[in-house]
């Protein structure tokens, strides 16, 4: 009985110490799983604060959606684009925008003179012979303008006269169909350069005959700068000087025609069922401040950014052209530039006067 007694105790005491060693296991064991389950809460809404961080909440149907896109393109990574070295125009190989001027003008060519007395009042390369772009198409228009051919006669898109130089577009598809003068407007307001080529295609003897007609009419008119090989600009061994190109503003200037088509600041033509919008390249004809005669814009990379114009300024009428100017906007500027200039310098605003402005 005692032996009984005494096991029974023993079993006891062993079952107690199981007891003992378990709780004392259990407690730690416990404990990290309440850490561990705690570290996962804390990861799932780290994870996602993070997702709310990089998508936008959605917002009631009634939110201001411009705000939700604004705060969408704040969070997402920014897109990776190659870097593409710009080409470099003519005049910049050649050293010319290294040339200072007083007026800082960001055309490294420019030729400011009198129409009426030739006078110039700023020169800045005048005589460097580079490629001249759309300004090209002055000389098409005044060709078609003095050919005295029928402006109502309809004109049809070819692929010849698709750009296969530049590969520049045209919503000028082959097989639209438009007038001369329709074509006319278009290639000397909004500088078409399909509209231009199927005018010098369909000229009297063709397309060879127009080119040398324009190379012709240059000499006739004492541009010996000037080299002609296209009519629409489009290829760079179209060259002249500023002091050709103010002789051709000139003569052209005294064109009817060219002075409405190419001062124009827009234009409809319907082709087929759509009707076409086009606008002047030139974005001072739109503006009251300026009185513009005549114009024309020009550019292609080896030329830069181009503009001729005829305006008055300060009582005056003025002859005004920029070559390879390096900005999109910045021939405008130049033209604001030495708008400003003549009509701040009281001497110039004389019609007749005798001084000459810089580098003049």
């Amino acid at each position: 009985m005692h032996h009984r007694h005494r096991a029974a105790v023993n079993r006891f005491f062993r079952l107690l110490g199981l007891a003992v060693v378990s709780a004392a296991l259990v407690g730690p064991l416990a404990h990290a799983g309440e850490q561990k389950k705690a570290a996962a809460k804390k990861q799932q809404a780290s994870s996602v604060n993070a997702k709310r961080a990089v998508a936008p909440r959605k917002v009631a149907a009634n939110a201001n959606s411009k705000a939700v896109r604004a705060t969408a393109k704040t969070v997402k990574a920014p897109t990776r684009v190659a870097f593409v070295p710009a080409r470099q125009s003519f005049g910049q190989i050649a050293g010319l925008h290294e040339v200072n001027d007083p007026l800082d003008l960001k055309s490294s060519v420019a030729l400011v003179m009198d129409q009426d007395t030739h006078e110039v009042l700023l020169s800045k390369n005048d005589h460097a012979v580079l490629p001249i772009a759309s300004l090209t198409k002055l000389m098409t228009g005044m060709l078609i303008s003095q050919a005295k051919l029928p402006m109502d006669e309809p004109l049809t898109i070819t692929q010849d006269d698709v750009d296969t130089e530049k590969g520049s577009r045209s919503r000028l598809t082959v097989g639209t169909t438009l007038t001369r003068g329709e074509m006319l407007h278009l290639a000397l307001m909004s500088s078409e350069n399909r509209a231009a080529h199927a005018l010098g295609r369909t000229y009297p003897g063709g397309l060879e005959v127009f080119v040398a007609q324009m190379n012709a009419k240059a000499r006739l008119l004492g541009m010996t700068d000037t080299r002609y090989v296209e009519p629409t600009g489009l290829s760079s061994r179209n060259q002249s000087s500023a002091r050709d190109l103010a002789t051709l503003v000139n003569v052209a200037h005294g064109d009817p025609l060219l002075r409405e088509l190419s001062t124009s600041p827009g234009y409809e033509v319907a082709v087929g069922r759509k009707t076409l919008q086009y606008n002047n390249t030139n974005g001072l004809v739109k503006n009251p401040t300026w009185d513009i005669g005549l114009q024309k814009t020009g550019y292609i990379s080896e030329a830069g950014r181009c503009l001729v114009m005829q305006v008055q300024v300060a009582g005056r009428k003025l002859i005004m052209v920029f070559l390879d100017s390096a900005g999109k906007f910045s021939r405008l500027g130049d033209a604001e530039r030495v708008r400003h200039w003549v009509e701040s310098t009281p001497a110039l605003a004389a019609p007749l006067h005798s001084a000459r402005g810089p580098n003049g």
